[in-house]
């Protein structure tokens, strides 16, 4: 039976994502922070193979720690993250430092850990869940859109890497979801969600998947966020931030 690891696997996306691995079949490996809610989804995903391991990912040794619980994955996917509203000169240094260990250190170095596996098998999966922030500055969630645009030209990056190896690399670029994202990262007031119909987590979740079983490198469900995304590739840059910046600005 193969085994697919997901982190921030309580809430969300990656919740979703572990309800549609067990429907296909997979053994589960879920990581969050609360361990009750996660042998709750253990319980409610039955008769799948669930396991949990629950552990703060902002840690410095977390990722080494679930490597070596659970040493072998044919998948991994790299879910779990957050963000920080407001303007870089008012947020809390201490909550972006975290955000971009969450966002960006753990995926490379759980990447890095479960790589060497499956290229000895030379079979392997790995899903980073990045956003179509990725494609795009942010102004008043800077440095969340700069650790999503990592997370993407990585994913892309080692994808090329590894063509011909057995293994693949897929990010998913969701658009704005209904999600807890929302409340944590305290933009629900903000015009790009407030009071608009978005994408719900199992479509974004279901797309993912079979993005990351066809092997695509990137997927941005949704027809009007592909084509937002295609279009920001060829607006001026300094018009694309002026707009992101009064989508992200809060309306009352």
């Amino acid at each position: 039976m193969p085994t697919a690891l997901i982190t921030g696997a309580s809430t969300g996306i990656g919740l979703e994502l572990a309800r549609v691995f067990a429907r296909e079949g997979y053994a589960l490996i879920l990581v969050a922070r609360n361990q009750k809610r996660l042998e709750q989804i253990a319980a409610e995903l039955k008769p799948a193979s669930v396991q949990v391991i629950a552990k703060d990912l902002s840690l410095p040794d977390a990722p080494q720690e679930i490597h070596r619980i659970a040493p072998n994955v044919d998948v991994l996917v790299n879910n779990a993250g957050f963000g920080v509203y407001g303007k870089f000169t008012g947020t809390s240094l201490s909550e972006e430092l975290n955000m971009m260990q969450l966002n960006i250190t753990v995926p490379v170095i759980l990447t890095k850990l479960y790589l060497a596996g499956m290229l000895a098998r030379r079979s392997g999966r790995i899903l980073n869940v990045a956003s179509t922030a990725a494609f795009q500055p942010g102004p008043l969630m800077s440095i969340y859109y700069a650790t999503k645009a990592f997370l993407l030209s990585f994913s892309e990056a080692i994808g090329n890497e590894l063509e011909g190896s057995g293994v693949t690399v897929t990010a998913l670029c969701p658009g704005p979801t209904a999600t807890e994202f929302q409340e944590r990262s305290k933009i629900q007031n903000a015009a790009l969600v407030k009071d608009r119909k978005i994408m719900d987590a199992r479509t974004v979740a279901e797309a993912g998947y079979r993005a990351l079983m066809a092997g695509k490198p990137v997927v941005i469900p949704g027809v009007m966020n592909k084509l937002l995304a295609q279009s920001i590739r060829v607006s001026p840059r300094s018009m694309v931030t002026k707009i992101v910046r009064k989508l992200q600005e809060e309306v009352h």
